[in-house]
């Protein structure tokens, strides 16, 4: 699964990687509980031997570890005053630390799946299970009550309910969906249905229906030797009847295997017909946006030569879109890292006076003050070169913008941040104001977070401005956050600019097609003409219904079959 994001971008490969995790997690021979055992525990529960815990926590180690393994370009951060060791000591303690999060999400589905395989087993007690050979049809042996279709459904909505509350916090990126970003489209369009989940649940229930297709198929095969072994003692004619019941069988288990594809079929068409739509744009809502990539490198951001090299190269970027006619310049993320609000500091910086001068919009990235804290922010300032609107990040990254668990952690990594005072997020109902409508805005590590960009969208943001600067990480994660923003496009159906220090700036049309794409440690200067939209995808007016849903049908199939 880790084969599907960059740089490897084998995105087909999600689509079978799953199912042998699902085939082993079904086909896995539950321990012996005793009677002692079984009077203590409650009902729901029971004990599994840690070798059934190492199945999907290597799946996960696999597949989360590698794919964020981007992470360690953060060391060395000797630029930041850390030591060597040390700085090796806090990347591989990021790493480690984000691989076993995802890790451990792939470890509860895979135990609540079983678990609720299990409950279905038509036993007095299911907690009194004897082993029995694996791979005959549920977990601890025996035959659960729960058909291929049922455990498809309820592993499906495990999944994506995991998935749900894991975005919900602050470790998030490796969500299945993104696997698909930016190379399968279609696919992806999905996701104007019910958002990120959409796409995950196609991608967890086919692999759900080739791992059942197999599961089948392998009990039709023991079924039909045993039953040509007990007919080698009859006549001729019923041993020719035998091989044409093991016959129909092998027909049988290669049409178990055709759902699966069917699936992936219908629901690629589905995309397809929502990527093909026309792109219809109104008269008099195109916009020139110009992106300056100011390519400044973290280790002089914040020391006088570079601080002379981002004045320098944004105010001539500037002065260039100005001249070219643009509506509007959009800058990265910190591009100047001061606080604008003061009045006097600013007053002093070509930029502001080009700004004067020229009298273009500019949204630049920047520092905000609120109380003793700072925000990370995108700041209109306007032709005046006051702040006209400002945007407040809401997703600050774990150990780079703020320390969690302060009080335990403070001590040793507290110099992991170049700032002297703590980062604060940003309100979670901000509104963007311009000039030209609301726009709907992240920074950086936002773009993970579908969330924050449906609920501006909801709320009348008509284009999509993103600004980040992943200077720090190494290439592959560039292509990952690319891959983010493409999404978000698709499913707000959003025109977007896109402007990184570093890499990659783009801009991106609401069928999520890259109409330009900068390069890595260059700096560039480019405009484009993006177009508000007022539509509205079914995943902006209600959000991800899709999961809830799934739980409802999931809870209902069991329910059944448990009785």
């Amino acid at each position: 699964m880790a084969l599907t994001t960059a740089p490897f971008n084998a995105w087909l490969l999600a689509w079978v990687a799953l199912a042998p995790l699902w085939v082993l997690v079904v086909s896995y021979e539950r321990a012996i509980i005793t009677e002692k055992k079984q009077k203590v525990l409650p009902s729901f529960l029971f004990i599994l031997p840690p070798s059934f815990f190492l199945l999907p926590a290597l799946w996960g180690i696999g597949y989360h570890g590698l794919a964020i393994s981007w992470i360690m370009g953060i060391h060395p951060m000797t630029w930041l005053g850390v030591p060597w060791w040390p700085s090796l000591a806090i990347a591989l303690f990021c790493w480690a630390f984000i691989t076993l999060w995802g890790a451990g999400l792939v470890t509860v589905w895979a135990w609540l799946f079983i678990i609720l395989n299990s409950l279905t087993l038509p036993r007095k007690n299911p907690l009194l299970i004897l082993n029995s050979p694996p791979l005959q049809g549920g977990a601890g042996g025996g035959r659960s009550k729960l058909s291929g279709l049922a455990r498809v459904l309820i592993g499906t909505a495990l999944w994506c309910a995991l998935e749900s509350i894991w975005s919900m916090g602050s470790l998030w990126w490796t969500s299945l969906s993104y696997t698909q970003s930016p190379h399968n489209l279609a696919i992806l369009h999905l996701g104007q249905l019910s958002g990120p989940s959409a796409v995950t649940a196609a991608i967890v229930a086919v692999n759900g229906l080739i791992a059942e297709a197999f599961i089948a198929g392998r009990r039709k095969k023991e079924e039909g030797s045993s039953a040509t072994s007990n007919v080698r003692d009859v006549t001729d004619g019923r041993k020719e009847e035998g091989r044409k019941k093991k016959g129909e069988g092998r027909w049988k288990k290669w049409v178990a295997y055709i759902l699966p594809a069917g699936l992936f079929l219908v629901l690629h068409i589905v995309g397809w017909s929502l990527y093909n739509r026309p792109l219809i744009q109104e008269a008099g809502t195109g916009l020139k946006i110009g992106i300056i990539q100011g390519n400044i490198p973290n280790e002089i951001k914040f020391d006088s030569g570079g601080w002379r090299r981002a004045l320098e190269g944004y105010t001539a970027g500037y002065k260039e879109l100005a001249d070219r006619g643009v509506d509007a310049v959009l800058l990265p993320e910190t591009a100047l890292p001061f606080i604008w609000t003061n009045e006097y500091q600013r007053s002093t910086l070509s930029f502001y006076q080009a700004i004067l001068q020229r009298g273009v919009l500019a949204w630049v990235g920047g520092f905000g003050q609120e109380g003793d804290s700072m925000t990370n922010s995108l700041l209109a300032i306007d032709k005046t070169g006051e702040i006209v609107s400002r945007y407040d990040k809401l997703k600050l990254v774990p150990l780079g913008e703020y320390i969690p668990f302060y009080e335990i952690l403070g001590g040793i990594i507290n110099r992991l941040s170049p700032l002297d005072t703590h980062l604060v997020p940003g309100n979670s109902k901000q509104w963007f104001n311009t000039p030209f409508g609301h726009a709907i805005v992240g920074i950086c590590y936002d773009s993970a977070f579908a969330e924050v960009f449906r609920y501006q969208a909801a709320n009348g943001g008509e284009f999509i401005l993103t600004a980040s600067n992943n200077a720090h990480y190494k290439p592959p994660m560039l292509a990952q956050h690319h891959a983010l923003d493409v999404m978000r496009a698709i499913e707000t159906d959003r025109w977007a600019a896109i402007a990184t220090n570093t890499g990659y700036s783009a801009f991106v049309n609401p069928r999520g097609e890259t109409i330009w794409k900068s390069g890595i440690n260059t700096y560039e200067v480019r405009d484009a003409t993006i177009y508000r939209r007022q539509t509205r995808t079914l995943y902006v007016r209600w959000g991800d219904w899709l999961t809830p849903l799934l739980l409802v049908l999931a809870g209902l199939m069991w329910l059944i079959a448990r009785n």
